[in-house]
């Protein structure tokens, strides 16, 4: 066996778009729950944008659907209600609050932890909802509990 013979060139898998629901249900309630291509989801409908992410907090596995969306520094986040981190909605990114210890006039700013949270992208057509999963091939600290036996949504 040659010893380059296991480093393969990952391919981008192509998903299919999946139809998780209707428009006027999203908007009623703010949120949905989906199974995409065997990934959970979470589909949040927030000042009148559509938002889907890994339904599993990057930390430890936390429910997302069952966090609240709050504003910090200007950017919608979803809450996990587990341990309280704090994901932005548009971008993914985990953000904490940080203050100087050194400097005590400082006042405590929001830092990003950068890209934690697995986006995924969301269209309407016709009234129906659908999510296309990411296909991106970069390691996003949510996939751990994307998948296996961190489910979620019970299966009827």
């Amino acid at each position: 066996m040659e010893l380059n013979s296991s480093v393969q060139n990952p391919e981008r898998k192509e998903y299919s778009s999946v139809c998780v629901g209707r428009e006027d249900d999203i908007k009623k309630m703010g949120r949905m729950t989906a199974v995409v291509h065997d990934r959970e989801v979470v589909i949040f409908y927030h000042k009148g944008e559509y938002h889907a992410m890994d339904i599993r907090c990057y930390h430890s596995g936390g429910p997302l659907h069952l966090g609240e969306i709050e504003d910090f520094d200007g950017r919608s986040c979803i809450v996990c209600p587990w341990h309280k981190f704090k994901i932005t909605l548009a971008t993914g990114e985990g953000i904490y609050q940080a203050i100087d210890p050194k400097d005590p006039s400082a006042k405590p700013k929001w830092c990003s932890k950068g890209i934690k949270q697995r986006l995924h992208k969301v269209t309407v057509d016709n009234g129906n909802i659908y999510v296309t999963l990411n296909n991106e091939p970069f390691k996003c600290d949510s996939d751990f509990y994307a998948t296996g036996n961190f489910k979620v949504i019970q299966s009827s």
